[in-house]
This record gives structure tokens, sequence and C-alpha cells, in this order.
């Protein structure tokens, strides 16, 4: 038996947690007083909250373990509900915790007090409050559990000071040990519907990577001969860049898709949350006639925004590999290669014209977008991980990434800005062999500044890349979409961020802000110093920030 916060920490340590990332407040302090003399968990400082999370986001991806993040009562949690936002749609496993007041003066409404789990259900998976220090164990053994059960995400746990603070011995109760998900049911009446198959098409989610996948949906790709697109906006590498039957990433409206998905007859859709569409359009995403196989280890996606022919729940991996067997049974060899030959051929004419346009935009700075993003492509060292916040350059980016290591891209389809540079510094801290560059837009990297005091205190060898055009592009590109009075006007309210005050493409120094935070910086003169510069980021010592001076709206 012991006090309620030394069991915390063995709970803490037998769920692997190694780091705590936070910012403390008066509540927190008898879990931080806890940690003096602790050398297994280690707390990361963020001035923010807000970064803090997106920390502990980019750590648990690389760990591929829960994390854990301890915040500071009402205030807190609301800094850091952008970052649980983007942990629940991006399906991160997190614990995040919050001192609440001390119950014995609640009724007084002390300052900074407040509903902490209403403040966290719209984000929270699931939220908490302990009411009891004997419940604290139980509360914590859940909340670990369930953050890591599919649909992974954030479980939020509210923890009154005075529970901390009690000396009342607890049991430390054991760890649960749960199996993963086995192969689905109804994999042979799936595999007889897709061997009838004429134009087969794959949607590969981020569930694929997240699951380790991709090696068993490259063979059934393969015995089926089916080009394989990324779900819109995938947060990573589901699928090989360089394989043959890669075709990319669905654009995020439901028109889009469609366009592509009218092509194919039968579609297998593979760990996404059903698509997710940015813009509105009035069609359907899924065309009537496409035979729609969907697997996933979540049930609750099974026909949850169109009707499926057979609906899979199971284990990724090995269902894929008991279809990918399937399939190569009924589908002959011939036919299988014939397929992949035909799209080898239209992906890789995309992927040459991408390659073109981009090095035909290579010139001096303020830099062509696509040739920005061609440069950080060209430039990545060996085994690096892009973590990408940039929005419209990030789409180039897209383009031209090559990438087939699973891991090696970051994005986080929750939209919620301000993510990057904390989830690149959690990345780096949770996976210190691989390079890590971060590729962000000025409009992002703002909201989230602050991260780069953690960078420079724990002396993260990350390269922070901060594309910069002075403004918020692409709310300029949809209102020319839109065909609005901005647009024929050629003025745009609140969408410029240079301190003239006058709207244009007045670039923010990058290279002061670094030095503020005391990381350093350089300024790149054109697309070849940026790939150049970039190269560097696999022998760094510690943060550095690139910035890239890109061609705004007005300027192209």
């Amino acid at each position: 038996m012991t006090t309620a916060v030394e069991s915390m920490l063995e709970i803490l340590r037998s769920e692997r947690v190694d780091r705590i990332f936070g910012n403390p407040g008066t509540t927190e302090l008898p879990f931080t007083d806890a940690l003096v003399g602790v050398s297994d968990l280690q707390y990361v400082l963020g001035v923010h909250e807000g970064p803090v999370v997106a920390m502990a986001d980019g750590y648990a991806r690389a760990t591929r373990r829960t994390s854990f993040v301890n915040l500071h009562v009402a205030a807190g949690v609301a800094n850091g509900l952008i970052g649980m936002l983007n942990a629940r749609r991006s399906r991160t496993p997190m614990v995040v915790t919050a001192g609440q007041q001390d119950r014995r003066h609640l009724l007084q409404d002390p300052m900074l007090s407040g509903d902490l789990v209403g403040l966290a259900r719209a984000a929270a998976k699931e939220v908490h409050e302990v009411q009891h220090v004997y419940d604290l164990p139980t509360v914590l053994r859940r909340a670990f559990a369930r953050a890591a059960e599919p649909p992974a995400g954030p479980v939020f746990v509210s923890i009154p000071m005075d529970v901390l603070m009690e000396d009342t011995p607890v049991p430390v109760l054991g760890r649960s040990v749960v199996h993963p998900p086995a192969a689905a049911g109804g994999t042979d009446e799936a595999a007889e519907l897709m061997a009838a198959a004429r134009r087969p098409v794959i949607v590969a989610g981020d569930g694929v990577g997240r699951d380790r996948a991709m090696d068993a949906l490259v063979r059934l790709a393969e015995a089926w001969g089916a080009p394989v697109y990324h779900q819109p906006m995938a947060d990573g590498v589901n699928f090989p860049g360089n394989h043959p039957l890669f075709a990319g990433m669905l654009m995020p409206t439901n028109a889009d898709i469609r366009r592509v998905l009218e092509e194919h007859d039968t579609l297998l859709v593979v760990g996404t949350h059903a698509f997710m569409p940015h813009h509105y359009t009035p069609e359907q995403a899924v065309p009537e006639k496409t035979a729609v196989v969907q697997l996933d280890t979540d049930a609750a996606e099974i026909g949850r925004n169109f009707p499926v022919a057979a609906g899979l729940v199971g284990g990724l991996t090995p269902t894929l590999a008991l279809l990918a067997e399937r399939l190569r049974e009924r589908v002959p060899a011939d036919e299988a290669r014939h397929r992949t030959e035909e799209a080898a051929g239209r992906h890789t004419a995309e992927r040459e014209r991408a390659e073109r346009e981009a090095l035909d935009a290579y010139g001096a700075a303020p830099l062509h977008p696509a040739a920005a993003a061609h440069a950080v492509a060209a430039g990545l060292p060996e085994g690096a991980v892009v973590v990408e916040e940039a929005i419209t350059t990030g789409m180039r980016l897209r383009r031209v990434l090559r990438q087939d290591r699973p891991g090696s891209y970051v994005h986080t389809v929750g939209g919620g800005l301000g993510w990057g540079i904390g989830a690149a510094v959690g990345h780096r801290l949770g996976d210190p062999e691989r390079p890590v560059v971060a590729v962000l837009g000025d409009g992002c990297a703002m909201f989230g500044l602050q991260g780069l005091w953690t960078a420079a205190r724990y002396r993260v060898p990350a390269a922070f890349v901060v594309m910069s055009n002075g403004e918020y592009r692409t709310l300029k590109d949809t209102l020319d979409h839109m065909g609005s009075r901005s647009s024929s006007a050629g003025r745009y309210v609140g969408l410029d961020l240079g301190l003239d005050a006058e709207p244009g493409p007045a670039r923010l120094d990058w290279t002061a802000a670094a030095r503020f935070f005391g990381v350093a910086s350089v300024r790149v003169e054109s697309a070849e110093h940026l790939r150049e510069t970039v190269a560097r980021a696999g022998r760094l010592d510690g943060p550095l920030l690139i910035e890239a001076p890109i061609l705004g709206h007005d300027e192209m």
C-alpha cells in the first residue's frame, strides 16, 4: 500500500510512461513535488498548454505508447483543448490530467476552479473526476486502457488537490494485458466480392499506418492489382510512396473523391474515418454503383457515411493478410500484373509532371511554394521524419514526397493550428535516432510559437522550416474559389500577418523570433539554399529554425 501520489507514479511506470509533459500550477504541486529525486520519470516543461499537448501527441506517435500530460485547473485545460481535439481526430492515445482545486473550498468558487470535466468533454474520448482517494488507481488504469482501445484518443482525468495530498494508503492495481484484435470474420465473402472486380481501388486510412499494417496492405494491393489512394489529408504514410500502385492522396471534398471513385467498380476502404471532407459539395463521395468493402478496428466506422456490401471489424494486419491470401487464390496473377502495370504508367507520369513543375519553379527567395516544397523533400536526410503543418505549401509537399517507411510523415487531421512545433519536439524526444524536420506555415507557427522555448531548453535537435508568406493563404484561395467580393476587389479582411497597416505580403522576421527563444536560425536565399540547409537536420545538436520566404497570394 502507498499514498495516492506514490500510487500514481507507480501506475505511470507500469504503463511505460517515462516523460510527463506539463505546465504546473498550485493544484499540481503535490504531484510535481513527488517527482523530486525521481530519475525514471522526466518532467518536460512547456510554457503554454497548447504546445505541451502537441508534444505529447508527437511523443505518443514516435514511441507508439500512450503519452501522459499534466495541466493546471480550468485555464490550463482550456488552453490544452486544441491539442486534445487534434489528438482525438488523429486517434492519438494520451492520458491528460489536471489538478482541481481543493474540494474543501470548492463551494466558495476559488480562483481558477471550474467544471474541468465539462470543459474537456467535447475534446476528449472520455472524462473522469476522482472523488475518493481509493478510486485514483482504478480511474488511472481505466484511463490508460480506454486511451489505447480502438478508436484511440485522449482520456481526461480531473484530480482534486486534496486527493493527492492524502496520506491514506491505497493499492497499486496491476496492469491488464490486452491482446490485439484478431482477424475479422467474413473474409471469405469479402474476398469473393473483391475477386469479381474489374476496376478495383483501395483507400488507405491512417489506421493502416497506426497499426503498422502497411506491408499486409501492399501484399493485398499487389494480389488484386488495385491502385491505392491515401485518405484525404492523411496523417501518415499508409502505403509506400514509391510503389507503382500508389496513386497519391484523395482531395478533401466529396466531389473530388467521387470523380476518382467513379472510374472503379469495387472499393476497399481500410482504417479511415469516413473520408472527412473539408469544403462542402453536394455529391455523395461514393458512387451508388460502387461495391464497398470496409475494414476497421472500430465497428462504429462500418457504413458510417455510405452503405457497404461487406463490413469487416477486426485487426487490420491479420485481416489484410487473410484477404491477400484469398485474392491470390481467386485473381489470376497475369490479370493483377496487367492492372498494376497500367496503374504504374499513370502514376509515374503524374510524379514526373510534379517533379518538372517544381524544378522549373526553382529560383531566389521569395520562393515559389512548389520549389520550396520540393527543396525540403529533396534535402531530407536519411530516415527523416517530416512533421507537417503548412496548409497550402503542405499540399504541394505531399505531391513530391516519396516516403516508404511508416512513421516518416506526421500530420494532424484535427486541424487545430499550433500543433506542428510541439509535435516535432515530442517526436524527436520519442525517437531520438531519426532526424525531424517540421514544415510549418507562418500562420500555424504563430499559434504554437512557445514550443520553441521547450526545444531550446532541452536542446532538441529538430529543424523547423517556416514557410513565410505573411498571410493566411488558404483562406484567400478559398475566397477566390467562392468568387467573393474580397477576390473581386483584391482585398481580404483579416488575412494578412505583416505588421504594416496596408494589406500585403509583408513578412515577419522569424529569425528574430528564434533568437528570442534561444534557437539558432537562418533565412534561406534560394531553393538550393533551402535544400542544403534541410540536409543539415541529421547533424544538428540543438534546434534550428529555417525561415523560407515564399511568394504570397498576390505575387504568383
